[in-house]
């Protein structure tokens, strides 16, 4: 069984995993921060989070895929191009033996900074 550890950070997060998969966390983390610059991060469900008029996006590295919590409004909007990976009603599985999709990250992130800007306005 894996003990969880406690984080308090997404670096301390990241520096959990093999040096392969913070790689790959570290550029969802920069895709992230390139298209939501004004999201705040943190750690929340003990995931990586960015929160942005409440939470934006989540993500975690498991042994072998990494999951992507965009809400399910942004799993509805983009399931064609999400059609290939396992998803549920919030999330997606991105295999760590495939490239990471990092444009429709990018994609999906964008959605939902003007989904959450819009609630704001409301």
């Amino acid at each position: 069984m894996t003990k969880i550890v406690e984080v308090n950070s997404i670096e301390s997060y990241i520096g959990q995993f093999p040096a392969e998969v913070q790689q790959i966390l570290r550029e969802i983390r920069q895709v992230i921060k390139e298209a939501a610059p004004e999201a705040e991060e943190k750690i929340s469900y003990q995931m990586p989070t960015f929160y942005l008029n409440g939470n934006l996006v989540h993500f975690a590295a498991y042994k072998n895929h990494i999951g992507f919590y965009p809400a399910p409004s942004g799993i509805e909007k983009f399931k064609k191009e999400l059609s290939k990976y396992k998803s549920a009603k919030g999330s997606v599985q991105f295999p760590l033996n495939q490239p990471i999709p990092f444009d429709l990250i990018e994609k999906i992130v964008r959605f939902r900074v003007a989904e959450n800007q819009a609630l704001r306005e409301k």
